[in-house]
């Protein structure tokens, strides 16, 4: 078993705060950082299969840079599977908003430029953008952040377009296996062919269905070796062909061995600040089949 120390360490750096009760749109989770130190902070992202979007509630305290070498400040949007990123600064306070695919398609009006990258939230909202962070600044609890979070992402979702029925099918279906699932025959219990799925998938989600369940796998694996168990273990419970086969997928998403990233930080606080995984959403309808 891995050594409780990150977990701590990371439990000593960051006050966390959760809504009180599940939110109104399925397939969000919220959770509010304030750092414990005034101290720089320093940390790296472990991509997750989610569209999440960070607001700095302090005065730009909070910088990220992405693999290209863009700094981000205010509020930003890291798309499915972006990795490489280093987040850092002082006294850091953010809000952090993890959005299924299928929401995020209808809450940012934004799709297939998602797909690993790095965007300004100004540049999908303009000017609502500044105004919500205003807001979020100047409320005075974590409750009502997450009041005028959850009511401007309504807002959003309801004038917003929404994914295919069978792209939300395939997304729920690879989520709840674990991203241990063929690609192909999805698409026809889905009802379409091959390459009309990869089209389809990836101009509304950023990646192809057979990337996101990569993801969704990796995912996984990670938090597993953050609970402490071992690579050979965790290769064969999350259906990897062997632990070398989980090694070059950890590598791809990260960089770093599963070693690493088993003591990564930021992975030590996910069961404090997402009790679930915030990506399945709400069951889709079944597909129309014939199309």
């Amino acid at each position: 078993m891995r050594s409780a120390r990150p977990a701590l360490e990371a439990a000593q750096i960051w006050d966390i705060a959760t809504p009180a009760g599940p939110g109104r749109l399925p397939g969000v989770s919220m959770a509010g950082f304030r750092a414990r130190t005034a101290d720089a902070v320093e940390l790296g992202v472990v991509p997750f299969p989610a569209v999440t979007v960070v607001v700095d509630l302090g005065d730009r305290s909070l910088a990220v840079d992405d693999l290209d070498g863009r700094r981000h400040h205010g509020v930003f949007v890291a798309g499915l599977a972006a990795g490489g990123l280093r987040g850092s600064g002082r006294s850091v306070e953010c809000l952090q908003i993890r959005l299924s695919p299928v929401v995020a398609h209808a809450v940012l009006g934004a799709s297939s430029e998602l797909g690993g990258t790095v965007v300004s939230l100004d540049d999908l909202w303009g000017r609502e953008a500044l105004r919500v962070q205003e807001r979020l600044r100047a409320a005075g609890t974590w409750a009502e952040r997450f009041a005028l979070a959850e009511a401007a992402l309504t807002r959003r979702r309801q004038a917003g377009r929404t994914v295919d029925p069978e792209i939300a099918f395939v997304w729920q279906r690879m989520a709840a296996h674990r991203g241990a699932v063929r690609v192909e025959p999805l698409a026809a219990e889905a009802g379409w062919s091959r390459k009309r799925l990869w089209s389809r998938f990836r101009a509304q989600t950023g990646l192809t269905p057979k990337h996101a369940a990569r993801l969704i796998r990796f995912d996984h694996a990670a938090h597993r070796l953050a609970a402490g168990h071992s690579p050979a273990l965790v290769a064969a419970e999350a259906g990897y062909t062997d632990q070398s086969h989980l090694h070059r997928d950890v590598r791809a998403f990260t960089g770093a061995t599963p070693t690493a990233v088993s003591t990564a930080p930021w992975l030590a606080v996910d069961d404090v600040a997402w009790a679930a995984p915030g990506y399945l959403g709400a069951p889709p309808p079944r597909p129309r089949s014939g199309r």
